[in-house]
């Protein structure tokens, strides 16, 4: 089901004649005083000239400008590319970020040649990284269900990375990690991106198996029979609305030497009505996307487990289909959640919160170190923060963490508070808990929920845990940019691997 598009990732220190190419890539920033072509691999002649006119070209070097010229006779390539990257200072090196965005935006835009090289400005192994990392999110496309590729561009299938670092021992394992990060962003833009005819609760949980292939990690699913039988009550009372029952998926990568426990609960609506409490027509085709934080979940963990990071990363897809009928349940019903708790049901449309709840129950008990649940969860979300940052709520132990890899990867995310006066608000008259509460802050009340069915570790305390609400940066309906297409984004992966790796690091 998923095809990934998978980009080879290599550098070049000397003569760029010596790797034939289909464009090479040259940075330029938005100084002070106008453009700025930054250090590149260019003759002080060519370089000198190409500066007198770029004004004359139109080039700004602006964030996404992408500006083809003629090649240079030493470049041996038919075409030079400008790469805008942004704002620039003298005496202030790109962000790894920049660069990140500047590789990934000039492959994108040069879908349809086969091989690129990338002379970006690149002081060290990150700088590498980064630029390596852009280019395997840029070299992305989504086509298998269209019946004819005609007038469709293949992404970039090679980029090479020009640059002076090339005998440090690092690089190779920063491209190959850059390659799986790519890797795993695609695949999970790729699940997103799937139309709900073909991608259900049953054929997710295919893919799941069929993506693990090759990795040391174990698949398990529970059907619907296991699901009702063992009490599963989140996840079977939004799945039974639907002809295509609701599964549960365990995939687990547990390494011999792993210094660190870690859950990832993902919430994996494959295509949500909104039940009942049934959505608006407009807009609807878009909760195709509300599974996707099961998709990032599955996919980290397949990301942690080709890296071999020393760590026991489980994932737990919470996977259904929001539909109305008269199987569906109704507002005013009351489930009986994995655990034992019970929730009325205020409204189907906040199914997201039962599914998951199942989930984080489920991955309490293995008592992990920290739990994290990732879930295209509020709507609140987009009005709190807007389309490109994800919330971050929960245990500060975790919550910080997390910001600080966030940062480090590139991604946007900011924490948000947990108010107490937000937990009366899901008082129940007749269970447990409501499934809604507090209308404004909704964001933080449906965390406020979640957070009722996070279990204790072994020493008596609850268990660390965060929510991450990614509803709208997961999803992008507006034009590409940077590394990031349209549709499916892949946001928070490469957050919860950064996550991973700091935590190992800070053990070591």
């Amino acid at each position: 089901m998923v095809k990934n598009t998978e980009i080879n990732l290599s550098t070049l220190a000397k003569d760029l004649k010596r790797t034939p190419s289909d464009a090479v890539v040259i940075g330029v920033g938005q100084g002070s005083d106008g453009p700025v072509l930054l250090e590149n691999p260019l003759t002080a002649k060519s370089a000198e000239a190409l500066t007198d006119s770029l004004k004359v070209l139109g080039v700004t070097g602006a964030a996404d400008q992408v500006v083809r010229l003629p090649g240079l006779p030493e470049t041996g390539s038919g075409v030079l590319v400008l790469a805008g990257v942004g704002k620039v200072a003298a005496g202030r090196p790109l962000t790894e970020e920049a660069l990140r965005r500047a590789a990934g935006s000039a492959v994108r835009q040069l879908s349809g040649l086969p091989t690129v090289v990338l002379a970006l400005p690149t002081a060290g192994v990150a700088d590498v990284a980064a630029v390596a990392e852009g280019a395997a999110l840029g070299a992305y496309s989504f086509t298998e269900y269209r019946s004819s590729n005609d007038g469709l561009k293949d992404p970039v299938r090679n980029a090479v990375i020009y640059t002076d670092v090339t005998a440090n021992d690092a690089l190779r394992s920063a491209l190959t990690r850059a390659g799986l990060i790519g890797k795993a962003v695609n695949a999970t833009r790729s699940l997103v991106n799937q139309p709900p005819s073909h991608l259900y609760p049953e054929s997710f949980a295919e893919a799941a198996k069929e993506l693990s292939k090759g990795l040391p990690v174990k698949v398990t699913v529970w059907d619907e029979k296991r699901l009702e039988k063992e009490g599963f009550g989140g996840i079977m009372g939004v799945g039974k609305g639907s002809t295509r029952q609701p599964r549960l998926v365990k995939v687990e990568y547990a390494p011999a030497k792993a210094t660190a426990k870690i859950a990832l609960v993902g919430k994996g609506i494959t295509f949500d009505t909104g039940g009942i409490s049934i959505k608006p027509a407009l807009g609807m085709g878009d909760m195709k996307s509300d599974m996707a934080g099961a998709a990032v979940v599955l996919n980290t963990v397949l990301a942690i487990a080709g890296l071999g990071l020393p760590v026991k990363a489980t994932a737990w897809l919470c996977i259904a289909e929001n539909m109305p009928s008269g199987a569906a349940s109704r507002p005013a019903d009351v489930l009986t959640m994995f655990g034992g708790k019970t929730v009325e049901v205020l409204n189907t449309d906040a199914e997201g919160r039962l599914v998951m709840a199942d989930g984080i129950v489920a991955a309490s008990l293995e008592y992990p170190d920290a739990i994290i649940d990732v879930a295209t969860l509020t709507g609140a979300q987009l009005i709190a923060l807007g389309n490109r940052t994800a919330g971050v709520m929960g245990s500060d132990s975790v919550t910080g963490p997390l910001k600080s890899a966030a940062d480090r990867a590139g991604e946007l995310v900011w924490p948000m508070p947990l108010p107490e006066e937000l937990r009366p608000s899901i008082d129940s008259q007749v269970a447990d808990l409501a499934n809604i509460g507090e209308r404004h802050g909704g964001m933080m009340t449906a965390a406020v929920f979640l957070r009722e069915f996070v279990g204790k570790g072994k020493d008596g305390e609850q268990i660390p845990w965060a929510h991450i609400d990614i509803a709208g940066p997961s999803f992008n309906n507006g034009s590409p940019y940077g590394y990031t297409h349209k549709q499916g984004t892949g946001c928070t992966v490469r957050t919860l691997v950064a996550y991973v790796e700091d935590i190992l690091a800070a053990a070591a």
